[in-house]
């Protein structure tokens, strides 16, 4: 269900019932780029049937899914156009375009060059977690997650309020201390990946892929002044994922315990469309919200405002 995420708290709201819900996301249904359109968002079934509904509860667990179509012309493209364009104008009037002018220029040549543009699609899932006061959003990438929270405030009502998730102890101060004290908090192991910066100007970075990180070396380059920006971990021996230093979560994996355990080998075959989605939407959201609790505990708990 996710590969990435950043994770959002409630901080307030009033949910509507399902229907209404549903109704909401129906005028923000999702429809593809026009052909001078550089981008174009909206929401689709969650199932990946044109004809499921928008809002699905699953267990009490409400799952959207964001579909974000983009169009994009080539640089060396507008590039190489900008520059016969500018020329022709300089053949007739005698001076080449500048400023104010050779921006419009270049703007109307990206309009001009748009239709043949091929457009590229990104699905965001997203999961709202009201009993826990959490959301969720599919994306390793702030700037796309912050405006898919943009849209889900704007449709949901009930003066949703949402802010991303921040703890008492930072990230890198919390990954450092324990690779510096060669110990993971309770529940968790250290994994074999992990990156460290200097937090200068020259950003010098060391990173360690598929290598044990219980060394001298590693507490080194702490004591030099690196601080984590990822790192492995798992918890309880059921999900794998990277932490980052921006409190995203990376690369979460169900691992097979949790899989075996569930039986997905066995029936998985046999199962219906539908009865694999509510499965896999179970066992994800279940396995997620606890280790998520468990996570912001070994992160010193919640930031409190002021």
């Amino acid at each position: 269900m996710f590969k990435n995420a950043l994770v959002y708290r409630i901080e307030h709201w009033q949910p509507p019932p399902l229907a209404e819900l549903e109704e909401r996301l129906a005028r923000g249904r999702f429809v593809a780029c026009g052909a001078t359109q550089p981008e174009s968002a909206g929401w689709v079934a969650p199932r990946g049937n044109a004809n499921a509904a928008l809002a699905e509860s699953v267990g009490g667990q409400w799952v959207f899914k964001l579909c974000v179509e983009t169009k994009a012309v080539p640089g060396s493209v507008v590039k190489l156009e900008l520059q016969a364009k500018a020329d022709a104008l300089e053949q007739e009037l005698g001076r080449r375009p500048k400023g104010k002018q050779l921006r419009e220029l270049k703007e109307a040549v990206v309009h001009a060059l748009l239709p043949r543009a091929f457009p590229k699609r990104a699905e965001l899932p997203i999961w709202l977690d009201a009993a826990a006061g959490f959301v969720w959003v599919g994306s390793g990438n702030a700037k796309r997650a912050d405006a898919a929270v943009t849209r889900l405030i704007e449709l949901l009502g009930g003066g949703l309020k949402l802010g991303l998730l921040q703890t008492a102890v930072s990230p890198a101060g919390a990954m450092a201390a324990w690779l510096a004290e060669k110990e993971a908090p309770p529940g968790f192991t250290i994994d074999r990946d992990c990156e460290l910066k200097q937090p200068d100007s020259e950003k010098a970075t060391v990173r360690y892929a598929r290598h044990t990180l219980d060394i001298d070396e590693v507490a080194q380059h702490i004591r030099e002044g690196k601080r984590p920006t990822q790192l492995a971990l798992t918890w309880n021996g059921r999900v794998s994922f990277v932490l980052t230093d921006a409190l995203t979560l990376k690369k979460i994996e169900l691992l097979d315990v949790v899989l075996e355990g569930a039986g997905r080998d066995a029936t998985s075959a046999q199962a219906s469309a539908d009865d694999a989605f509510d499965a896999d939407v179970a066992l994800a959201t279940g396995e997620l919200r606890q280790l998520l609790p468990a996570l912001i505990e070994a992160l010193g708990g919640v930031q409190q405002p002021g």
